[in-house]
């Protein structure tokens, strides 16, 4: 949506395994980010950059937080995140201060952590409570074969600044280990990510696989008992947050894509509908309904200026 418009910016609360019920904020507008990722469920990037500037408005935004915090009865956190980098918008830090005003609501920042090299990006966050950044390889080759970053990026500058960022932060780090079959899970790309870990000294390791609809197929998830042996190979302060399905073979896409499917045969829905209903972001409610078009389950329909979604019935 175009930051002209008559924009939300918030979303949720989502129900999250990692932070309980979080209410997401857009800090940037689809997808402006510094890397590419190749199992990204929002899809391709289409501003690849690392200028920080104001992207979406601050004063709408903390707005939009302040009558969410007064309309909901539970938050458990309030998680920058949404459809691109946060810290690319160089209000982050602001707005996070002027959210500290007037709830107690702890502040959760979810980033690629590719900017904390940066001494202005570091001081931003110095207000927030927890951080929970993402890095999925410690070579350039596996880091860039992954993540597809900016030119005017490293794998060295990148684990740096997560090592320095630390060392004048307070509040508590979550590092995300994303893991794909074939290109950041063999034991040489585990153990220098092990000594990655060390340096950085995060307060918990969380490891993750591709569990949604990923922007390139090459992404590939790992299973629970491979996550299991490479949490027992890292060690303490190691949890899998992977969400897989109770039979724990298929990956809890599958079961959002069935339920998206379910809600659309009952009767034609909107974006916002599917996404209010179950708790999903606006681009990964697309992404999963895109999936169900190409597979020629469901249609597209306008009714008075909106877009609806109706099941395909066999005649």
């Amino acid at each position: 949506m175009h930051p002209t418009e008559k924009a939300v910016y918030i979303y949720g609360p989502v129900l999250s395994r990692r932070l309980g019920f979080s209410l997401g904020i857009d800090l940037v507008t689809h997808k402006i980010c510094s890397f590419d990722c190749i199992y990204c469920q929002l899809g391709k990037t289409t501003d690849l950059t690392l200028e920080r500037k104001v992207y979406l408005p601050p004063e709408i935004i903390i707005q939009q937080v302040k009558d969410a915090v007064a309309n909901n009865k539970r938050i458990d956190y309030l998680t920058f995140s949404g459809s691109g980098e946060p810290t690319l918008n160089s209000k982050i830090g602001y707005i996070i201060a002027e959210i500290k005003k007037f709830t107690d609501i702890p502040v959760a920042v979810l980033t690629n952590g590719s900017l904390l090299f940066r001494i202005d990006v570091q001081d931003d966050l110095l207000n927030a409570d927890l951080v929970l950044p993402t890095l999925c390889a410690v070579t350039e080759e596996t880091m860039q074969k992954i993540n597809c970053f900016h030119k005017d990026l490293t794998a060295k500058k990148i684990i740096q600044g997560l090592i320095d960022f630390n060392k004048k932060y307070h509040g508590k780090i979550w590092l995300e280990f994303m893991l794909i079959k074939g290109i950041n899970d063999t034991p040489a790309e585990l153990e220098k990510m092990k000594r990655a870990i060390a340096q950085i000294k995060p307060d918990k390791v969380q490891l993750n696989t591709v569990v949604r609809p990923p922007s390139e197929k090459s992404a590939i998830p790992l299973s629970i008992e491979e996550l299991t042996k490479i949490k027992d190979y890292l060690g303490a302060g190691c949890e899998i947050i992977a969400e897989f399905a109770a039979s724990g073979s298929t990956t809890s896409m599958i079961d959002k894509q069935g339920l998206i499917l379910d809600m659309i045969k009952r009767r034609p829905v909107t974006l916002d509908d599917i996404s209010n209903s179950l708790g999903l972001q606006r681009q990964e409610t697309l992404n999963y309904v895109d999936r169900l078009k190409q597979e020629a389950k469901i249609l597209s329909m306008k009714h008075k200026g909106k877009t609806y979604y109706r099941a395909i019935t066999d005649k």
